[in-house]
């Protein structure tokens, strides 16, 4: 059913039309008539508002047109100018949306394009051998009896666990004039492009035994909840006060490095570093030309008052702290374990002293040659480990 409304809005319409038809109408009457028919419906239905009725007389003397009355005036304000800001708003919005659409389609196509070069994930070592056993030895320094002692430690140990033992001479690396110790990193990195499918390499110096010949390393070190109950944290590099520390919240599978600490700091004669181009950029930095042409005198001090075999191997030591206290890089993936696990010393004032039952011996300080040599110190050590074979 047509609203009463309706039906006076169509009837109002149709006087106007036939007003604009009148040549006795004016214009400015059919205005005012058109302002009156748009009037709000909610006008129309106040109660308080009396509708009155208005004439518009034709000028001779027609019937007049009657039409509610004008409440809006004829003279509406000027137009103000339209604002930019919504326009400009609406002109940022589809740029953003626009560069977002761009990276979007970039980025599949970047990942579904096979002939665009990207960067694979490290490869991950398959472990045949899982670890190599890395010594360097220096028949121009000490006896070939003893040396053939530390070579048959090693290639026994590594033969029990399905290990590589890589044994090689100190003259066969050119240090360019640095000390001859710097070829035990030469070493390592030599061992991790011979065997690139090791998964660690464990380097252990000349003056040293492995004790525990029944124990693997993975048991001793590797294992992760192993590493993670061994690893010192948040613990200074250099003792007994260095502002660098260890970091506090890396994980075992982050870890690429692993040393021990005597009472001096790092300890280089027993090292292990995992298969990674981490491990390569950190041995390609640490005998790096400049490191080794680098004359650390206070490190040479050190060494010389703490006892160390000789001062070349305290400025080693020294350009590893060096790299690792200035360099996040290294100690981002660095683990700090109790020097017993690794090698504990036969002197008790150089750090830890090695206890029966410990996993490996280094005979730090001992000499070239006479009662406190190398082959003369280790003589009771080896009886141990060979007899447990």
């Amino acid at each position: 059913m047509q609203h009463p409304h309706d039906r006076e809005r169509l009837r109002r319409t149709t006087d106007l039309f036939q007003a604009a038809c009148h040549p006795a109408i004016s214009v400015s009457d059919i205005i005012t008539a058109q302002f009156a028919l748009a009037r709000p419906r909610e006008f129309e239905e106040d109660d308080d508002t009396e509708l009155t009725r208005v004439d518009i007389l034709g000028s001779h003397g027609a019937e007049p047109f009657t039409i509610l009355p004008l409440h809006l005036s004829s003279n509406p304000p000027p137009f103000r100018p339209r604002s930019t800001r919504l326009p400009g708003l609406r002109r940022s919005r589809i740029k953003t949306i626009g560069i977002v659409l761009f990276l979007v389609l970039a980025t599949l196509w970047f990942f579904s394009n096979p002939r665009v070069p990207r960067p694979d994930p490290e490869r991950v070592p398959s472990g045949r051998p899982p670890v190599v056993l890395v010594t360097v030895i220096d028949p121009t320094q000490y006896p070939n009896a003893y040396l053939k002692t530390i070579k048959e430690n090693r290639e026994q140990y590594a033969a029990k666990h399905g290990y590589e033992a890589f044994i090689v001479k100190a003259y066969d690396y050119d240090t360019q004039g640095a000390p001859q110790s710097w070829s035990k990193l030469m070493a390592m990195r030599h061992a991790l492009t011979k065997f690139p499918e090791c998964r660690f390499v464990w380097y252990l110096d000349q003056d040293a035994y492995i004790m525990d010949m029944n124990k693997s390393l993975e048991d001793q070190l590797l294992n992760r909840q192993r590493l993670e109950s061994l690893m010192i944290k948040n613990y200074p590099v250099v003792p007994p006060d260095s502002i660098i520390k260890t970091f506090s919240h890396l994980r075992p599978d982050e870890v690429d490095l692993i040393v021990s600490q005597d009472s001096s700091g790092l300890v280089a004669g027993s090292v292990v570093v995992r298969n990674s181009q981490w491990s390569k950029f950190l041995l390609e930095t640490w005998m790096d030309p400049l490191y080794r042409s680098y004359n650390f005198q206070k490190a040479e001090r050190h060494a010389l008052i703490k006892g160390t075999q000789d001062g070349k191997d305290g400025k080693l030591i020294q350009k590893q702290e060096h790299i690792v206290q200035w360099h996040p890089t290294i100690l981002s993936k660095l683990a700090l374990v109790p020097q017993r696990t690794l090698g504990p010393y036969t002197r008790t004032d150089q750090g830890d002293a090695y206890q029966d039952g410990d996993f490996v011996v280094m005979f730090t300080g001992c000499a070239k040659s006479g009662d406190q040599s190398c082959e003369t110190v280790s003589a009771s050590y080896y009886q141990k480990w060979s007899s447990s074979v």
